[in-house]
């Protein structure tokens, strides 16, 4: 995947917050016992199946501690490695390399995690009409990141948070004083300011899912921990009026179960929350 000019600039400040957190006033067991003018090639060794992401990123992190370094790409982003594959090798000054391991590591680690956990997911619906959904359940600071590990694991994102789509959620509702009140002022707000971002409406049964279709102006039905029975009602409810999303529950046993209800979307925290990083380690090649 191709990263636009905020996204760059973002991956750089990100490099330079990352490496100072860990390097602080300095790597003092690598300055003490490394020549200066040493350089130095490692590979990077996968120790757990998966869809691996990040090595774009790990690219970036190994230019930014020595720009003449040499990255040998081995295998691409968003492709199943097995364990002893070898994802890139780099040659650079041996120091700038020991600063930047831990760093690529813990970032492709996650990444890695995160795409192979939402590679499972997209299997499992791969043959329905539906799609998987990211949710702003990130790590902070690094949602950009762990949202481009999901499209590299070949599900989709949501928002990227609370300012590029409306989602009316319970609380909003509960705090509004109901549906109705809530859907109308999100569209008075949004001809006051001339926007025209998508709304979700998150309902919780059958008599919010009618008052949501009775007040209209928005663009999805989120169908909040809908037993599957009800969800094929709900569904047939909404008779395609507005894009259906299933969410809450959602595991990788019942995803499928979920899909063939007819929802256009499935929203899954877990994409992000719950992935397990993969085991990845960087060896200097003597």
């Amino acid at each position: 995947m191709t990263i636009n000019t905020q996204e760059q600039k973002m991956l750089d400040h990100f490099i330079v917050e990352a490496l100072k957190e860990d390097v602080g006033s300095g790597d003092h067991t690598s300055l003490a016992c490394i020549d200066p003018n040493a350089r130095s090639k490692a590979h990077l060794l996968i120790k757990d199946p998966g869809v691996i992401a990040g090595v774009e990123v790990a690219r970036h992190i190994f230019q930014k501690v020595d720009d003449s370094c040499v990255f040998n790409l081995k295998v691409e982003d968003g492709q199943p490695v097995s364990y002893g594959d070898v994802a890139f090798e780099v040659e650079c000054n041996t120091q700038a390399l020991l600063q930047a391991e831990r760093l690529a590591l813990n970032i492709m680690q996650r990444m890695s995690g995160i795409a192979t956990l939402s590679n499972r997911f997209k299997f499992e619906v791969e043959d329905l009409n539906v799609k998987i959904l990211d949710t702003r359940k990130t790590t902070p600071l690094i949602r950009f990141l762990e949202k481009w590990a999901v499209k590299l694991g070949g599900c989709e994102n949501y928002r990227f948070g609370l300012y590029d789509w409306f989602m009316i959620k319970d609380n909003h509702i509960d705090a509004c004083g109901g549906i109705k009140p809530a859907i109308q002022k999100v569209h008075e707000y949004q001809q006051k300011h001339g926007m025209s971002l998508g709304v979700t409406v998150e309902v919780r049964n059958l008599i919010e899912l009618y008052e949501a279709l009775e007040a209209g102006h928005l663009t999805r039905l989120l169908l909040d921990n809908f037993d599957i029975p009800l969800l094929y009602e709900a569904v047939a409810i909404v008779d395609k009026k507005y894009e259906t999303e299933a969410s809450g529950g959602v595991n990788i046993h019942n995803v499928r179960e979920i899909g063939k209800t007819g929802v256009d979307y499935i929203s899954i925290g877990a994409l992000t929350h719950s992935a397990t990083s993969l085991d990845f380690s960087l060896k200097i090649q003597k």
